[in-house]
């Protein structure tokens, strides 16, 4: 048994009941081990989490940032990055959702450890915001309000989105975009 075979069914368990309803017990079952022979693996269930934290944000940091320094237009870029970052909290949905759902189980010197790589994520996007808004190709006047805005809107597919559902994730991701970039609103109003 790995370390990275106990986290991959840790963030299972930790997606079907929570962080707080699960017990060490439960993922050394799932893992054939005794609760003491996970001990040698894991120190605690908060050592679990933070890895997890850790692994999912380390995979999305390193999956968007080629993305970012492509030499294309900011609105070429951001569309890319919002289909791998839909695309990654798909292929990855137990990890996602511990990422997203379970930040605040940490327990706060965990928190505080795990925050500057969140952050560096938030930055990715909010520097190619700026960069559009610099260039006059996005409208937006903050572009920490606009990362945040995009990024939770986005976060909570992992809530709604259906592989067998109506749309694509192409297509979800061409709306995230257009959304956006557009806004919902007509440019020009039709004549009465």
């Amino acid at each position: 048994m790995t370390r990275e075979e106990i986290l991959e069914v840790a963030a299972q368990i930790f997606r079907q009941k929570g962080f707080h309803a699960a017990s060490m017990q439960e993922i050394a079952d799932a893992v054939n081990l005794r609760k003491a022979s996970l001990y040698h693996h894991v120190s605690s269930k908060q050592e679990i989490l933070m890895d997890l934290m850790d692994l999912a944000m380390d995979y999305l940091i390193e999956r968007t940032h080629a993305i970012f320094v492509q030499p294309t237009l900011p609105q070429e870029r951001l569309q890319e990055a919002i289909h791998q970052y839909l695309k990654a909290l798909t292929d990855y949905p137990d990890l996602a959702n511990v990422l997203l759902l379970e930040f605040r189980s940490l327990e706060p010197d965990f928190q505080e450890r795990h925050q500057p790589r969140r952050n560096q994520f938030e930055r990715l996007w909010r520097g190619l915001i700026q960069e559009g808004i610099d260039a006059g190709h996005f409208t937006s006047t903050n572009a920490s309000i606009a990362t945040k805005a995009l990024l939770g809107s986005m976060h909570w597919a992992i809530t709604w989105y259906r592989a067998d559902g109506a749309q694509t994730l192409e297509q979800i991701a061409e709306t995230y975009t257009a959304l956006f970039l557009n806004g919902v609103m007509v440019r020009t109003l039709p004549s009465p």
